[in-house]
């Protein structure tokens, strides 16, 4: 098999995850990046990849098996996916939960009456999460489902902190409460309100001669955000930032807690978890082997719209099926 020629649209974290993932898999080759920036501006991590402006990408339809897009689920994707998966097969992170649904019906139209195959909400939540609820709930239907994020970075609720009065920099780590976790691996199936499941633990670098008490007040009753949660705000200098709270990493756990047998008797209990350094580069490795399955899903003539619950697990193994049946089965 020929090597999957990959393009990137969007060089930023995940863009630049997706990169150095392409050099750990033999079987891949970065075909170009495109980006809304100056292209003689960016300086990617891989000599002589060539760096396109993202108004020409429809010109390197014949240079590109897999595009992966690495928009924002917010504004980009939601535009950015439909319209790129008329030009080519298509692979997107869309993690906006509640539009999945609608973000999934504009992509596949788009695929499919163009002849491309497309996966969207790919990563690990949604992504791997979502396959390991999935099992469980199958597994296990006399049971009940538990979702916990952290320790980690929340990209939107740090952003939401850096624009309070009063911050210059600021972070934001969700952290899952280990007393909840610990009732749900007890079997006593708990209702779980949200402030009974995370923490919202706030890393602040204020404004020279800023109010921290308002600061302070602002973050922990904002609606939507903190207001629902225990919050606590740490005041810290500029130095301390840059070395302790410049990485991304983030994590959680999926849990089902359920009944097998005859009544309530036999207790059973799933948990998957994963413990990320780099939110991003983890993220970017799942695509890349998503991108595998796409290469071979669609020399077998596959068009539309897919997502993880759709694609089989041999599909993104660069080993074939007889070794996988020797190794891993």
């Amino acid at each position: 098999m020929s090597k999957v020629r990959i393009g990137i649209a969007g060089y930023g974290n995940l863009g630049k995850g997706v990169e150095l993932a392409i050099r750990q898999n033999d079987d891949m080759e970065l075909a170009g990046i495109f980006t809304r920036r100056d292209p003689a501006s960016l300086k990617p991590l891989t000599a002589g990849v060539p760096v396109f402006s993202i108004s020409d990408i429809q010109s390197k339809q014949n240079d590109i098996d897999v595009l992966i897009i690495c928009g924002g689920s917010a504004t980009d994707l939601p535009k950015q996916t439909p319209e790129l998966a008329k030009y080519f097969n298509v692979i997107d992170s869309f993690d906006t939960h509640a539009r999945i649904p609608e973000h999934f019906a504009n992509v596949d139209k788009a695929a499919k009456e163009n002849g491309h195959l497309a996966f969207i909400s790919l990563g690990w939540d949604p992504g791997l999460f979502s396959l390991n609820r999935l099992y469980a709930e199958s597994i296990l239907p006399n049971g009940k489902s538990y979702t916990f994020w952290g320790k980690g970075v929340s990209q939107g609720h740090s952003d939401a902190i850096r624009r309070v009065e009063g911050v210059k920099r600021g972070i934001q780590y969700t952290v899952p409460i280990e007393s909840a976790m610990e009732a749900v691996r007890s079997g006593s199936q708990p209702e779980l309100t949200t402030r009974q499941k995370h923490l919202r633990e706030c890393w602040i670098v204020p404004e020279e001669g800023a109010d921290l008490a308002k600061i302070e007040n602002d973050i922990k009753t904002m609606k939507n955000y903190f207001d629902e949660y225990d919050t606590t705000v740490n005041f810290i200098t500029e130095e301390e930032f840059d070395a302790k709270h410049n990485t991304m990493p983030h994590g959680g756990f999926v849990m089902r807690s359920g009944f097998t047998g005859d009544g309530e008797k036999t207790h059973q209990m799933i948990e998957y978890s994963l413990k990320l350094e780099s939110n991003p580069e983890f993220t970017a490795s799942v695509l890349i082997c998503y991108a595998r399955a796409m290469a071979r899903l669609k020399a077998e003539g596959a068009t539309g719209c897919k997502t993880a619950f759709d694609i089989a697990p041999a599909y993104l193994s660069p080993l074939s099926g007889e070794e996988l049946r020797a190794k891993m089965l």
